[in-house]
C-alpha cells in the first residue's frame, strides 16, 4: 500500500520590513501629501492594532521625522549625486526614516535601519532608487551624531538656530523680530520636544482610582487641578472611558478657568457660548464650574460636530451641541459669556503638531485672521450688553492676536478688560500653583492681554484676551 504524501503548509514569508516602521512609511507619505494631521493618524486602526512596543516605535519614528524634517535634509542632500535632485515622496520618506533613527535612536542597529528603508523603497516601487538609499544612508551612518542641544544652544545667527532646531528659516525670524532671538530659541527649543500629556482629573475618587492601578502622575504646573502623566496606561482606565479623566493640554485649561472667573453666573437659565468648541475639553471645564447654566456648544465641521456630541451627551442634557458657523449667530445678545477660541495658525503648538511648520507660509496668518474678525464681530452681538468674552488662539502671530484686538478696539467695537484680576482671582481660589501664577503673570502685555509662550515639557502656547462691549463696566 503507497502512502499519501504529507502536504506540508509553506510558512508564510517573513515581512521584510516591521510592521512598525511599515505603519510610519505609510503614514509620513500620507502626511506630505494631504493637509491631514500627525495626531490623527496615529489614532488610526493601522496604528492601533499593532503590538504596544511597535505602536511606541511607530510614534516615535513619525514624530520624530517631522520634527527634524529639515536637519535631516540638510544632512541628506549633500550625501546625493545632485544634491539639488527632486526625489520621489516615497524615496525622500525612506530616507528620512533612515536617518532618523542612524541619528537620534541609539538602540536601533544601523544595519535595520539601513536595510528596512531599502526595503521600503523597493516595497513603493522604486526599486530602481534602492541603491542610492542605501548608499546615502551607508555614508550617513558613518558620520558623527548631532548634539542638537548644544547646536541650538551655540546657533549665534537665524539661519544656524533654525537648521539646528529643525524649523523654517522665516518662522525663525518672525519670532526673532517679535520677540527676540532668546525667546525665539526658547520656543524651537519646546517644539523639538515631545508634548507632556496633562490631564483633567473629575475629583479626588478618580485620582485615587489612578494611582492605584499604577498611573504615574505629577502635580500640574500652572493649576493645581492639572496632572502630567509620568507613565502608564491611561486608555485602559474606566475612568478614561467615561470621561472622568482627560488629555488637555494645561494652556487649554487656563484658556477654560478664565473664561469661567470673568463673570459671576446669577441664575441657572444664564446662557454660555462656547463658539468653537471642538474637541469639548473647554466646554466641560465651563460645565464644571457652572453646571446649571445652559451652554451652547458650536462647531463648523460636521465630522468633528458629531464626534462632539456623543463625547458631550454623557455628561449633561444642559449642553447644545450645534453644527453651525458661529460667524452667522443672530445679533440677539442673549450669552452671559462666551468663548472664542478661534481656529489659528497653531504655531503655538509645534511640540504636538510638529507637521505645522512644513505646511504654513505667511499667507495662512491673514487668512487666518480675516477668518477670526468674523467670528469675533458675530459673537460680540450675540453677548450681552454687560456680558464677557474670552478670545484665544494657540498662534504665537501677531496678526492673530493682539493685532486683530486693537483693530477692532480702534473700530470701538469693543473694549480690552485687565485678565490680572482674573488670575487673582484663580490664586485665590487655589487654582494657580504659586510658580503658575507668576509665570502666567510675567507673560501679560500691557494692553492686558495674555501671551504665554510654549515651554518645553510643560505647556504649548496660547494668546488670551479679556473683552467687553465698548461701554461695559470693568470687572
Amino acid at each position: 500500500m503507497k502512502m499519501k504524501p504529507v502536504k506540508t503548509k509553506t510558512p508564510p514569508a517573513k515581512p521584510k520590513t516591521s510592521p512598525a516602521r511599515a505603519v510610519a512609511f505609510k503614514l509620513l507619505n500620507q502626511l506630505e501629501a494631504t493637509q491631514l494631521h500627525a495626531d490623527l493618524l496615529l489614532r488610526a486602526k493601522s496604528v492601533s492594532r499593532l503590538a504596544p512596543a511597535d505602536q511606541n516605535l511607530a510614534t516615535t519614528l513619525v514624530m520624530g521625522c517631522l520634527r527634524w524634517q529639515i536637519l535631516l535634509d540638510a544632512r541628506i542632500r549633500p550625501l546625493l549625486k545632485k544634491p539639488n535632485a527632486r526625489l520621489d515622496l516615497e524615496v525622500m520618506t525612506a530616507l528620512r526614516l533612515g536617518a532618523f533613527q542612524l541619528l537620534f535612536l541609539d538602540r536601533i542597529p544601523a544595519r535595520a535601519a539601513i536595510d528596512e528603508s531599502v526595503e521600503l523603497t523597493k516595497s513603493a516601487g522604486h526599486r530602481f532608487a534602492s541603491g542610492m538609499v542605501n548608499a546615502v544612508l551607508r555614508k550617513l551612518a558613518a558620520q558623527p551624531k548631532p548634539d542638537t542641544n548644544a547646536l541650538i544652544e551655540k546657533a549665534e545667527t537665524l539661519q544656524e538656530l533654525a537648521t539646528a532646531a529643525g524649523h523654517p528659516l522665516w518662522l525663525v525670524a518672525r519670532w526673532a523680530a517679535s520677540y527676540g532671538l532668546g525667546t525665539a530659541r526658547a520656543i524651537v527649543r519646546h517644539g523639538q520636544q515631545p508634548s507632556i500629556n496633562a490631564l483633567r482629573i473629575a475629583d479626588s475618587t478618580t485620582l485615587s482610582q489612578l494611582l492605584a492601578a499604577g498611573i504615574e502622575l505629577a502635580d500640574g504646573q500652572l493649576l493645581t487641578s492639572a496632572r502630567r502623566l509620568i507613565s502608564g496606561d491611561l486608555t485602559n482606565q474606566p475612568a478614561f472611558a467615561e470621561g472622568r479623566v482627560r488629555i488637555q493640554d494645561e494652556a487649554s485649561q487656563l484658556i477654560a478657568e478664565l473664561a469661567a472667573a470673568a463673570i459671576e453666573l446669577r441664575q441657572g437659565h444664564e446662557k454660555i457660548l462656547d463658539a468653537c468648541a471642538a474637541p469639548g475639553g473647554k466646554t466641560l471645564i465651563l460645565h464644571e464650574r457652572f453646571p446649571a447654566a445652559s451652554i451652547l456648544a458650536c462647531e463648523i465641521s460636521e465630522p468633528r460636530a458629531k464626534a462632539l456630541a456623543e463625547r458631550l451627551a454623557a455628561f449633561s442634557a444642559q449642553i447644545e451641541v450645534r453644527n453651525a458657523d458661529v460667524a452667522a449667530l443672530p445679533p440677539n445678545q442673549e450669552f452671559a459669556l462666551a468663548l472664542v477660541d478661534a481656529p489659528c495658525s497653531g504655531t503655538g503648538t509645534l511640540g504636538r503638531n510638529p507637521e505645522i511648520r512644513h505646511r504654513l507660509t505667511e499667507e495662512e496668518f491673514v487668512k487666518q485672521s480675516v477668518r477670526q474678525e468674523a467670528i469675533l464681530r458675530t459673537t460680540l452681538k450675540a453677548l450681552q450688553p454687560e456680558g464677557r468674552l474670552i478670545y484665544s488662539t494657540c498662534s504665537l502671530e501677531p496678526e492673530e492676536n493682539f493685532l486683530l484686538i486693537e483693530k477692532l478696539q480702534a473700530e470701538g467695537l469693543l473694549r480690552v478688560l485687565q485678565i490680572g484680576p482674573l488670575l487673582e482671582k484663580l490664586k485665590k481660589h487655589g487654582q494657580l500653583t504659586e510658580t503658575g501664577f507668576a509665570r502666567i503673570t510675567e507673560s501679560l502685555r500691557p494692553d492686558g492681554t495674555l501671551q504665554l509662550m510654549p515651554e518645553a515639557n510643560s505647556h504649548d502656547g496660547f494668546f488670551v484676551a479679556l473683552l467687553a462691549h465698548p461701554h461695559a463696566s470693568a470687572l
